[in-house]
């Protein structure tokens, strides 16, 4: 029973986590009302409570790991109450980044989830899991959407003290549905570290996440004043804007880790890079409010879809050290919602526009695409090399003239030859002698024929042992026709052989 439930547990808590994250970029329209605030220092602001929540989710996805979800979400709840009151009772600007530094351990939390669930699921459903946990990002939205509804009828300083009931309902939740025999990894921190910051494919997810996470963040933060101050609309609508963007990244989260499941992740996240410079550059032009919409919809599905896929491939590719890969692609997306803002704030205070801004992310978004197509075909040659690799029959590749090129480590077994002793040589290196020259020719003219020729046939092994192959060979053809290298495979029968002969 206690297992059922920590999805939907988890979410909830996800959910929480992120509704008290953006309480102050919530409110800040009421809050510059009553705190003198610089205008250079909102994006500051805004962007504060993204760092700590960015940061802290390496250690917290490790401890996750360490001491389960329930403990690492009852602690955070708790510890988010000091800065909740704290911002509440607010009466400065240094109030209010204190305050919302602190606030980032709600973002944090998030890399608990994505390390904690999969335990629960085959790996085959890890995408949509995901996913499904990481739509509780709607927190962003319920607390966009609704903290400036509530906050014209008490005001907002009331407003932020309502989610100190909150934390206190859901701090008791995870006590009493909390699963106190989650499995614990207890691997040490830096050595998974060690483990993993030498892939490549880290640094690329983290990239990816960059993008589709930090621009959800991104937009999440600063639309509400942008709507506000750009397009003069009323504090309310700005907030509702805001939420439909989070309403639909956040729906389409688990749509992407779905889809991750069913299909070929990488060629999803082609199309969601696609979409992204396309956005992009409508959004470059300064367009009207209805097309302005058209772009930060389409970032919105490109947002949600991508963030679903990365945390498919995730656990994929590092299934045993997934709470410290969590942790760190995870913060590097949160560092992408600090960025943003900062960037076009400081582009529009040069420039009176934030042309630029979106031109960058949509060079950014084109640069990603092609790593991820380098990333497609890097896996279809590494599956071809496992494959080569791994297989138990020996390979030997050679040249049109004969020269071998390529052996695998079955052929080393099989016949005592280092890949380094036969590079360069003739295969006629291995024969036993026993075979004439006409059985030769007959074998090559099948092969210029045919294609391919397969049949018994002694060769020797290093070490002077004659032994009986089953050997194919096939020819590799290129555009026009011609042979352009040929690929043996061979097994020793030896055995089968002797016990033919006694039957």
């Amino acid at each position: 029973m206690i297992k059922k439930v920590q999805l939907p547990l988890q979410t909830l808590n996800l959910v929480v986590g992120f509704m008290v994250w953006v309480i102050i970029s919530a409110l800040l329209p009421f809050i510059i009302e009553d705190i003198s605030i610089p205008a250079d220092k909102l994006a500051i602001l805004t962007a504060i409570p993204v760092v700590l929540g960015s940061i802290l989710r390496i250690p917290l996805g490790y401890y996750a790991n360490l001491f389960g979800a329930r403990v690492v979400f009852l602690i955070s709840f708790i510890l988010l109450l000091f800065p909740v009151y704290y911002i509440s009772e607010a009466s400065s600007f240094t109030d209010l980044v204190i305050g919302g530094l602190f606030l980032g351990i709600g973002g944090a939390v998030f890399s608990v989830g994505v390390t904690s669930l999969p335990k629960y699921y085959a790996k085959e459903k890890h995408g949509f899991v995901n996913g499904i946990y990481g739509a509780g990002n709607i927190g962003t939205a319920i607390t966009t959407f609704a903290a400036p509804v509530i906050a014209t009828q008490i005001g907002w300083s009331m407003t932020v003290k309502l989610y100190l009931l909150l934390l206190l309902i859901f701090a008791a939740l995870n006590i009493f549905f909390g699963d106190r025999k989650e499995v614990k990894v207890k691997t040490p921190l830096m050595e998974q570290i060690k483990g993993v910051y030498k892939n490549e494919k880290l640094w690329f997810f983290s990239l990816f996440y960059f993008i589709t996470f930090g621009s959800f963040v991104a937009f999440t933060v600063y639309l509400p004043n942008f709507l506000v101050d750009y397009f003069q609309l009323d504090k309310v609508d700005a907030g509702m804007r805001t939420a439909g963007f989070i309403a639909v990244a956040t729906f389409l989260r688990p749509v992407g880790g779905w889809l991750a499941d069913k299909f070929q992740p990488l060629f999803l996240l082609m199309g969601v890079f696609v979409t992204y410079t396309v956005a992009a550059i409508i959004l470059a032009f300064s367009p009207s409010i209805g097309l302005y919409t058209i772009g930060c919809m389409a970032i919105a599905v490109s947002a949600g879809i991508g963030n679903g896929v990365i945390f498919k491939l995730v656990p994929f590719y590092f299934n045993k050290q997934a709470g410290t890969v969590n942790g760190i692609v995870s913060m590097v997306g949160g560092l992408g919602g600090f960025f943003p803002p900062l960037l076009l704030a400081s582009i529009y205070s040069l420039t009176g526009q934030y042309s630029i801004g979106f031109m960058l992310l949509s060079q950014v978004a084109l640069a990603s695409l092609v790593i991820v197509v380098w990333l497609y075909y890097m896996d279809r040659l590494s599956l071809s090399a496992d494959v080569f690799n791994s297989t138990g029959q020996g390979i030997i590749v050679t040249d049109s003239t004969g020269q071998i090129k390529a052996v695998n480590p079955a052929f080393t077994l099989l016949t005592g030859y280092e890949e380094t002793e036969v590079l360069q040589q003739n295969p006629r290196l291995l024969s036993s002698g026993r075979h004439n020259k006409e059985f030769y020719q007959q074998m090559w003219s099948l092969i210029k024929e045919r294609g391919e020729w397969q049949g018994e046939i002694w060769n020797r092994r290093k070490n002077g042992e004659e032994y009986l192959q089953w050997l194919n060979i096939s020819a590799v053809k290129d555009d026009t026709g011609e042979d352009i290298r040929y690929v043996g495979t061979f097994t020793d029968i030896t055995e089968e052989h002797e016990k033919r002969k006694h039957i």
